[in-house]
């Protein structure tokens, strides 16, 4: 295979203010997290994964939600109170229908767990990768050492860090740390995947210290930019 083919993968949906991806700075952060908030300024928005054939390997991008958000591939407050606990589950729930999980989808393109050579994280947020679990037999999973240093990082100016992250998403998983070590994008601060420069994981903090832009760039030099939380809208 000469190509590389980007599957979208659209693997259920996430529910949050609409002051929580846009214009979050011009609202107080009870508003961003939903406290009063009337259920008309509440939206649903997909949360996606992709899945990338690229002749040096299967590559998964962000595994989504786990299965024990749904149980019954329905939404399941108690079910996700239980995987988010009830602070986070406050600021976003979700819920992924039967057949919608990340391992779901790729079996039902013939691809098993097990042959993904890579899993990429673009962050550790829960929508990303409270689903990692479900590939937890891939060949290396790669968060980078920003991130995984910034979630754990309980401090006054990042005490919301205590209900954003969970451990257990990657506690007793085989996560491999990578440091920035390019100069690609905004930040110059990159990770050449395959030191080809056709995968590259490219910092641009903001969202969170340690997010991961995810670069895909053919022979040809055009390329396509999994930008995860770089811009949420047409304004951004």
């Amino acid at each position: 295979m000469e190509t590389i083919k980007i599957h979208v993968l659209r693997c259920g949906m996430v529910r949050t203010t609409r002051w929580l991806p846009f214009n979050k700075e011009h609202v107080s952060m009870a508003k961003v997290a939903g406290l009063f908030v009337p259920a008309k300024d509440w939206k649903w928005l997909p949360v996606s994964c992709y899945y990338i054939e690229h002749p040096k390997g299967k590559i998964l991008v962000d595994t989504a939600w786990s299965r024990r958000m749904s149980p019954e591939g329905v939404e399941d407050r108690q079910a996700q109170i239980r995987e988010l606990g009830y602070f986070l589950y406050r600021i976003n729930q979700g819920y992924t229908p039967e057949g919608e999980t990340v391992d779901e989808q790729l079996r039902a393109l013939g691809v098993d767990t097990s042959d993904l050579d890579y899993v990429l994280l673009t962050h550790l947020d829960c929508d990303h990768a409270c689903g990692l679990h479900q590939v937890a037999d891939a060949k290396r999973i790669l968060v980078s050492e920003d991130e995984m240093k910034y979630a754990k990082t309980i401090l006054p100016t990042h005490f919301d860090n205590r209900v954003r992250y969970n451990k257990k998403w990657w506690e007793g998983i085989p996560v491999t740390l990578f440091a920035f070590n390019g100069k690609e994008g905004p930040f110059r601060r990159s990770f050449d995947l395959f030191e080809d420069g056709s995968i590259q994981l490219i910092n641009i903090p903001g969202h969170c210290a340690g997010l991961s832009a995810v670069k895909i760039t053919g022979k040809d030099g055009r390329y396509v930019l999994l930008d995860a939380y770089g811009a949420y809208s047409a304004k951004n």
